[in-house]
């Protein structure tokens, strides 16, 4: 072999045998959101990974209070997203997360299984099986809000009649609605976007809004993030043009409540 064709040899084997550089390497960043989050956050985390090559987004969806929980116990993540205010306030008072941000604003809604008559939210007590989320979990705190709401126009039995017809309490609004879903009940409170998501599985009676209540999203960056500045950029997608788009596009309501 001559010795140019023995040099470039050489240098192919160096090349093939170094490691990338550590700059190239494949970043994680956790993302901790409520169950209700999940699709319109795969499509945004799609999008920050188009921006951001080399980072992989982690969601880890769940019941906000268990996300919390989950942070309270050392879990490792880098961004948090919530359904309700309480679960991000304690995580501020326990210096855990940064300042939040609301970004969205959600709705109860009613969804029925295929085939059940009932059109009208009065009428949820004739449904045989109901499904809500459980007291800790923002869709259940919410749903019990209403129902108290509905006490003062619709009777003060409302809320009794109704929940003697709950048959399960869910640790998450994905869960509620499943069961729905799946005939495992005839009715289920869940947020207007998750009723979106189900579009052609389950019909939906909406709530009057003089009974209803808003849900609102705050998100915060953890503050022992390893990843601080791609948190940053996260939650500044969440909340750019791009995010509010495919948040109203997913279902998620205008928040005049939102933060600048």
């Amino acid at each position: 072999m001559s010795t140019p064709r023995l040099v470039l040899v050489v240098l192919a084997a160096v090349v093939v045998a170094t490691p990338p550089a550590r700059g190239a390497e494949r970043r994680e960043l956790t993302v901790f959101e409520a169950a209700s989050l999940k699709d319109v956050f795969a499509t945004l985390a799609r999008r920050f990974e188009a921006e951001n090559p080399g980072v992989a987004v982690v969601a880890n969806a769940a019941g906000s209070q268990e996300l919390r929980a989950q942070l309270e116990q050392g879990a490792s993540a880098d961004v948090f997203a919530a359904a309700d205010r309480k679960p991000m306030d304690a995580l501020v008072a326990a210096r855990l997360v940064g300042a939040p941000a609301v970004f969205a604003c959600n709705e109860p809604v009613v969804v029925v299984r295929a085939g059940l008559e009932l059109a009208r939210f009065a009428d949820l007590p004739r449904a045989e099986r109901v499904v809500v989320g459980a007291p800790d979990v923002p869709i259940g705190g919410y749903t019990a809000r209403l129902l108290d709401n509905a006490g003062r126009a619709l009777g003060a039995d409302f809320r009794a009649r109704v929940e003697a017809r709950i048959v399960s309490r869910e640790l998450d609004v994905r869960q509620v609605l499943a069961k729905v879903m799946l005939g495992e009940a005839d009715a289920g409170v869940v947020y207007r976007s998750d009723a979106r998501a189900a579009a052609g599985k389950v019909r939906v009676v909406e709530i009057p809004r003089a009974l209803n209540v808003t849900a609102e999203y705050p998100i915060a960056a953890v503050a022992k993030s390893p990843r601080a500045e791609l948190a940053r950029r996260f939650v500044e997608l969440v909340r750019s043009p791009a995010g509010v788009a495919a948040l109203r596009e997913a279902g998620f309501l205008p928040c005049p409540s939102a933060t600048p």
